[in-house]
């Protein structure tokens, strides 16, 4: 049996948190003060965001790394694209690696499009006759035609995306790493991404996939690891990885905190979300509701950082995770403005919350820039039931119909009982 085409030997990562690093000058005291006082210091800033992580991915295999927020995927695929090192242990890779990982990695702003691609191919090894054969049809899936000779600096998070990833897929690496990031783009871009990444797969090359959408990890993926605080939980099929993240995560109250809010910012943060939690219009917590309820959704979240324009979204799942309302906040003109550090509740309301009786869970928490780049996401989620007894509805509801209340409008336009008359007579 051939190599691993990716192995990764007890590595770990350590990160030290809290660190100053705007203070331009010391004198003598603050010297002999950080002689005395460094080695307490760096016990209380230490993180490890991975821990002893051990396994082989095989050439041709899909992975799928899923984790709650914070269990070390992203850290486990940037030290696997070599953006940063691991504090131990030892990593082998078998092939050409190509990335996509946030928005912005691996493109130089100043330059086209087209420049980004020819660099990016000769990072890969590859020759120019070899780029230019796969020119245009990585130009043809990106959709950015028009602006290929445009400096990408100039481009939208979602032009950025189509055409990174275009570039990553198309370049034939022998191991292709996925992020979150694939989030920036619409629907069906994602379901052409997911497509594609399917093709390279059957192609014999490899894909890690991260991603908090487990439908798409399941759909891609025939083998996953899963994560849980910078350790391995669970290494093995994919159904299995995603049904242990399930019974370990399921939601088991209306309010639901994601962190201590005590723990420090990581070293990238921006802000994170810190909790969430489920009340009835009268502001008290609430896990139980009826069609006609409004149900009101209350976020937590810290900002380390000032950022101008902050969007969100959510989704409300079926306790068999199908999405059944995805609520955008610039859908109805709403996004916090210059935003300053600190400490923040955002309230959303969802009017006639119009669900047949059953269990549902409000997650998959996102926040983004003015230009759609993600701020933070969370996979974690708070649970609400819709029973019956609900004032506007006099009948049995029965789950098997449906999972949406809908009212319409009914009238009789035209009839045609005259002329069943007349054929009587």
């Amino acid at each position: 049996m051939s190599k691993p085409i990716i192995e990764v030997h007890r590595i770990s990562k350590l990160y030290r948190l809290g660190a100053t690093h705007g203070q331009s000058y010391k004198v003598l005291r603050d010297v002999i003060a950080g002689a005395f006082s460094r080695k307490k210091q760096d016990s209380l800033r230490e993180f490890w965001a991975l821990q002893d992580i051990s396994f082989d991915v095989q050439e041709g295999e899909v992975l799928g790394v899923i984790g709650r927020n914070g269990a070390g995927k992203s850290t486990l695929l940037k030290i696997l694209s070599r953006i940063t090192e691991p504090t131990a242990g030892e990593i082998t890779l078998r092939g050409r690696v190509a990335s996509l990982l946030e928005v912005g990695t691996g493109f130089h702003p100043e330059l086209t499009g087209r420049e980004n691609i020819f660099m990016n191919g000769a990072i890969l090894g590859m020759t120019r006759q070899e780029i230019r054969s796969k020119f245009d049809e990585i130009v043809a899936f990106s959709e950015v035609e028009r602006f290929i000779d445009t400096p990408v600096k100039r481009y939208s998070s979602g032009m950025y995306v189509r055409l990174a990833f275009a570039v990553a897929a198309h370049l034939e690496p022998e191991i292709l790493l996925v992020d979150e990031v694939l989030s920036v783009g619409d629907a069906e871009f994602q379901k052409k991404c997911l497509g594609k990444m399917g093709e390279v797969a059957k192609g014999g090359r490899t894909v890690l996939f991260v991603s908090h959408n487990l439908g798409s990890v399941k759909q891609l993926c025939s083998k996953g690891i899963l994560l849980d605080r910078g350790k391995i939980a669970f290494e093995g099929p994919i159904e299995e990885a995603v049904n242990q993240y399930l019974a370990n995560n399921k939601p088991a109250s209306s309010n639901v905190q994601f962190r201590d809010l005590a723990a420090p910012f990581g070293v990238d943060d921006v802000a994170h979300f810190t909790a969430v939690s489920l009340h009835g219009s009268d502001g008290n917590p609430r896990d139980s509701f009826v069609i006609g309820d409004d149900l009101h959704i209350r976020v937590e979240m810290a900002f380390r950082q000032p950022v101008r324009i902050v969007q969100f979204s959510l989704i409300i799942r079926s306790s068999a995770g199908l999405g059944i309302y995805h609520i955008v906040s610039p859908d109805r003109g709403f996004w916090m403005q210059n935003v300053s550090p600190g400490k923040y509740v955002l309230e959303i309301v969802v009017p006639d919350i119009a669900l047949y009786p059953g269990k549902y869970t409000v997650g998959d928490l996102w926040m983004a820039d003015a230009n759609n780049c993600k701020i933070d996401a969370t996979s974690e989620s708070a649970l609400f039931a819709v029973t019956d007894g609900s004032p506007l509805i006099n009948r049995p509801l029965n789950h098997s119909h449906g999972m949406i209340h809908k009212t319409a409008e009914w009238e009789i336009v035209t009839s045609d009982l005259v002329c069943h008359e007349e054929r009587a007579l």
